[in-house]
């Protein structure tokens, strides 16, 4: 499951189709598109223009989170400018540094930013999300009593955030201060399908904590008495973490580690629940860039904060979409209807 990562691909699937589209008419559907991709590009330069000035750090963020994907931006305003001023705003969190994390040269092996890492480390000790990236890292480096060590302290911590909330807040309170361009608009979206796209898109590309190499971890770990009681323990905290990966891999902790077999059937039911809960969202995603009134709810939602999962949840429930699927609903056979 992808959570937000569904929102985006159905909003941008949504917002760029068009009729049907014939032989014929191929050449001419892909001039459309990219026109339109250059214009929505150029709303992104404009919008940057727009923030760089700023001096405190959630504008600059979403600065920094709408320079990324540029091509060529002007130095002052790139991505690393923008990420870095923000980091020194003297409001910023650990969002701000949390996506300063993709601050980096792949190609040195410089990623993530050493200096992002170290300072989340220090802000958000209570974070396992944090801790979790590090165990992701020391895996990948084969330092394995690092990382049993960061497991432990993943488990010992309060709550999971990968901050993806924090990053759709600053770019909804900041897309609407321009008016996207015609050019921009898809063929049946308006203004808010297109801000829409660009808030849940640019939010999804949010750094990644470690949970596929501590879902591995736990595995191979389970018959240490040790690493089992630190896996159960920070699956309990995945279960109420701020996005549906960090749920999903929380409950399959339980299902597959827990030793009461109510407690693995009670995980099993609640990871269905989830499938159709983010299958949902995913729906009313791509509904979004030709209702308006979706697309704008949408956004109103990322404005007022909190987590990804708490959105899903919120736009479901204000759809009068239930969270839980109907008794003889099966994940796969819905997957295969769509």
């Amino acid at each position: 499951m992808r959570g937000l990562r569904y929102l985006a691909l159905g909003l941008a699937c949504a917002l760029s189709a068009a009729q049907p589209v014939h032989a014929t008419d191929q050449a001419a559907a892909r001039k459309a598109d990219a026109a339109r991709t250059q214009a929505r590009l150029a709303f992104q330069r404009d919008l940057v223009s727009v923030l760089a000035p700023r001096a405190d750090a959630m504008p600059l963020l979403a600065a920094a989170l709408l320079a990324r994907p540029l091509p060529d931006p002007p130095r002052l305003s790139d991505f690393h400018a923008l990420i870095g001023r923000a980091a020194a705003a003297s409001d910023h969190g650990p969002a701000v540094d949390w996506v300063r994390l993709a601050d980096c040269d792949e190609r040195a092996d410089a990623c993530p930013n050493a200096a992002a890492l170290a300072a989340l480390v220090q802000e958000a000790p209570d974070n396992a999300a944090v801790w979790l990236l590090k165990l992701g890292l020391d895996l990948r480096d084969m330092k394995k009593d690092e990382a049993r060590a960061d497991l432990a302290r993943a488990a010992a911590a309060k709550l999971y955030d990968d901050y993806t909330g924090a990053s759709l807040q600053a770019l909804a309170s900041n897309v609407t201060l321009l008016p996207p361009p015609p050019a921009a608009l898809g063929p049946q979206g308006g203004p808010a399908g297109t801000q829409a796209v660009l808030v849940f898109g640019l939010a999804g590309t949010q750094p990644q904590p470690g949970l596929q190499a501590a879902a591995k971890l736990c595995e191979e770990g389970a018959g240490d008495a040790g690493v089992k009681a630190d896996c159960l323990k920070l699956g309990k905290l995945l279960e109420w973490g701020s996005s549906p990966l960090a749920r999903s891999l929380g409950l399959h902790l339980r299902e597959t580690l827990d030793d009461d077999p109510a407690r693995q059937e009670d995980a099993k039911r609640a990871r269905r629940d989830l499938v159709w809960q983010v299958q949902n969202f995913a729906g009313l995603s791509a509904r979004a860039p030709a209702e308006p009134a979706l697309a704008q709810h949408l956004l109103a939602l990322a404005r007022s904060g909190g987590t990804e999962m708490s959105l899903v949840l919120a736009a479901l429930r204000d759809r009068g979409i239930p969270t839980e699927p109907p008794a003889d609903w099966e994940p796969q056979a819905a997957a295969q209807d769509k």
